[in-house]
């Protein structure tokens, strides 16, 4: 063997390494953190929270740690948020899921596996042994393509997963608000049930001696017996709305014992609505994933349409070595021993169909894709205005309760009250105002609610994450007219 002859084998079989090298080094690699840096950038920038992926005992350590923190205190709105980014098991479901799509990506951009084969074949004066290794040329050249694609889909994974985290923060901040507003109307049926009851036992007091008639006395009772039933249902309530909110935050156990506060908060400034729409393309979670998935079909399809007169092209090396015995012409046995090199190249051609059926299917995958994100650009413009609208309504009905009817009605009642005591009217008409009374304060509390289930709404509409229209629910006394009231 010549020095020529070593010298190119050593700089073919260099060239081989070299070109494995690369790709190698092309190749993604697994994030520390599992893919969720941009999560959690897009969770601080835009709610102001922390979420953590538990993935060993110190981290949940630390995020429990956080949570019965939080859990000390009365309960806030944005601390009800952090707990639910902390503890929500379904949340820490979706990291894992953005985890697998990292994995998947991983291996979308390692070159193919090769395939090796050895094969013995010996019989009495024979041997061969036979050793192949082959390879996919197709996935090879096509790999930088693919391993792009895959990394777009894993770019679109995590803002999917970011969608969840935003989802997850609005829902929590949602069921807050109604589970503090069932609180507050059990509270104020409490106190309404207490001033009843005293009134109640007045009147029997006058009626055993005389001063109350049997039907003024009659109607007072039913009175009585009314709120108690409405306070029954607004505890009701409050029970649902606290269990409701109980898995939004993932507790159980000694956390079930957290606080909530005995009010809703009081109205923030109206904030002004300056070019909601374009905000709304612009951080709208959903319309960036829709982008991220049309730029990644948009680059399958390219894909298809360059290799669509070509299903699989296959590299195969093959090297055998014979070994036998012969008898020559002298009448003796002669061992002969041989040693062959093969390439294949197959190449499977598509008769049938030349690739026309494959780029039909990506070219209307591809424009599903691009009519859905219209669709979506769309539809947020209109969420936009709608959710300002309802934010705006929401805040105007709140405030008329809050400034208005609220104080008339109290004007009224104390009115009704000195009128009564002064025998100018009778019982009847004290508590037609206490029901009123009673219809205006759950109206007004109902509304500070959906206020702020408004206000939710318009916030996630800007930046996605889910929209829940109007936020209120059926509670007691809200639309009977035979609401309880206190004296």
């Amino acid at each position: 063997m010549t020095a020529t002859t070593i010298s190119t084998r050593r700089a073919f079989r260099f060239g081989l390494l070299a070109g494995a090298a690369i790709l190698l080094g092309g190749c993604a690699s697994f994030s520390p953190d599992g893919g969720l840096s941009s999560v959690q950038a897009i969770s601080y920038s835009e709610l102001g929270k922390d979420v953590v992926k538990i993935g060993d005992d110190q981290a949940a350590l630390t995020a429990k740690a956080r949570v019965d923190q939080l859990l000390r205190k009365p309960l806030t709105a944005d601390a009800a948020v952090q707990v639910a980014l902390l503890n929500n098991r379904g949340l820490q479901a979706a990291f894992n899921e953005l985890g697998i799509a990292e994995a998947q990506m991983v291996a979308a951009s390692l070159p193919p596996n090769p395939t090796f084969g050895i094969s013995k074949l010996s019989g009495r004066f024979e041997l061969e042994i036979e050793r192949q290794i082959a390879g996919s040329l197709f996935a090879l050249v096509t790999l930088p393509a693919r391993a792009e694609i895959a990394g777009d889909r894993f770019r679109a994974a995590q803002l999917r997963t970011a969608e969840a985290v935003l989802k997850l923060a609005a829902d929590t901040r949602r069921q807050y608000y109604r589970a503090v507003a069932a609180n507050v109307q059990a509270g104020f049926f409490q106190q309404a049930k207490a001033s009843s009851d005293a009134a109640s036992e007045l009147l029997k007091r006058l009626g055993e001696s005389g001063g109350v008639n049997k039907i003024d006395q009659a109607r007072e009772f039913a009175f009585e017996a009314e709120l108690t039933v409405q306070l029954a249902q607004a505890r009701q309530q409050q029970r649902q709305e606290r269990e409701r909110l109980v898995r939004q935050l993932g507790l159980w156990g000694d956390e079930l014992k957290f606080r909530l506060p005995e009010t809703l908060p009081a109205l923030p400034r109206l904030q002004s609505a300056k070019a909601i729409e374009a905000e709304a393309l612009r951080k709208r979670i959903d319309i960036q994933i829709a982008r991220a998935d049309l730029d990644a079909l948009a680059k399958s399809l390219g894909l298809t349409q360059a290799t669509r007169f070509v299903n699989d092209v296959d590299l195969l090396g093959r090297r055998t070595y014979d070994r036998g015995r012969v008898i020559n012409d002298h009448g003796h046995v002669e061992r002969e021993a041989s040693r062959s090199r093969t390439l294949e190249l197959e190449i499977e051609i598509p008769i049938y169909d030349f690739g026309q059926s494959k780029v039909v299917l990506a070219e209307q995958t591809y424009m599903q894709a691009a009519n859905r994100l219209a669709e979506k650009a769309v539809n947020a413009r209109s969420e936009a205005r709608e959710a300002y609208t309802s934010y705006r309504a929401n805040h105007d009905i709140t405030r008329q309760y809050q400034n208005n009817v609220l104080p008339l009605r109290k004007i009224i009642q104390d009115q009704s009250l000195l009128q009564y005591s002064g025998m100018l009217n009778d019982v009847t008409d004290l508590i037609a105002d206490a029901r009123s009374r009673i219809l205006s304060n759950v109206a007004a509390i109902n509304a500070r609610r959906d206020f702020w289930i408004a206000h939710t709404d318009f916030k996630h509409a800007l930046i996605g994450g889910g929209s829940a229209g109007g936020g209120a629910t059926v509670t007691a006394a809200a639309g009977d007219g035979d609401a309880g009231g206190g004296h």
